[in-house]
């Protein structure tokens, strides 16, 4: 089955970090029970995936001010019948920004997803209310390269890290912020 590979990954997220045994459930009850989990025609919700960008010394991240949702987030979006969401965020997070100087964090081994979420997207332009279940990904850049603007944001910018409350206080971020920042912190030692 196409989707084992996935709820393969979150058992293994899910030994890294087990205090996110809620929704990482809530992910994995919705694979097994939904075999379009990776199309957006899934109209009850989706497999997503996303890039959180730091800077090669950890002090930044790379956001964008999301058009349709009118918030800053990381980059990221739909599988689109791709199922793998490491391979999806990257996809993603290349096509939104323009980069080509992305690393995965840590290198050298398989990516795994350092934080997952599950968020509900308003309806927008005829499509329903539906829920994203995001596998969130590691990544660095040189954050002097120059960015490209999708069409999917009204901007794209780099953000110290320590300023991160002051640009918002959606809690999935700052949960983000806080997990990179251990991540990265373990890996360094």
């Amino acid at each position: 089955m196409h989707r084992e590979p996935l709820l393969a990954i979150l058992e293994v997220y899910l030994e890294r970090f087990p205090e996110d045994r809620v929704r990482a459930d809530h992910i994995r009850q919705f694979v097994r029970t939904h075999s379009k989990c990776f199309e957006r025609s899934c109209t009850e919700g989706h497999i997503t995936a996303s890039a959180w960008i730091t800077s090669r010394d950890y002090r930044q991240v790379l956001l964008t001010h999301h058009r349709k949702l009118e918030t800053w987030l990381q980059l990221g979006g739909h599988a689109d019948g791709d199922p793998d969401p490491a391979r999806v965020a990257r996809r993603e997070a290349e096509e939104e920004s323009g980069l080509s100087s992305l690393e995965p964090f840590p290198s050298g081994v398989d990516l795994l997803p350092f934080d997952v979420d599950v968020h509900l997207i308003p309806p927008y332009r005829g499509e329903p209310a539906h829920l994203h279940h995001d596998l969130r990904y590691l990544f660095t850049a040189d954050s002097g390269e120059p960015l490209r603007i999708s069409a999917e944001s009204k901007d794209l910018r780099w953000f110290a890290l320590r300023e991160l409350e002051k640009v918002s206080g959606e809690g999935s971020l700052l949960r983000m912020a806080k997990k990179a920042r251990e991540v990265v912190g373990t890996k360094q030692r």
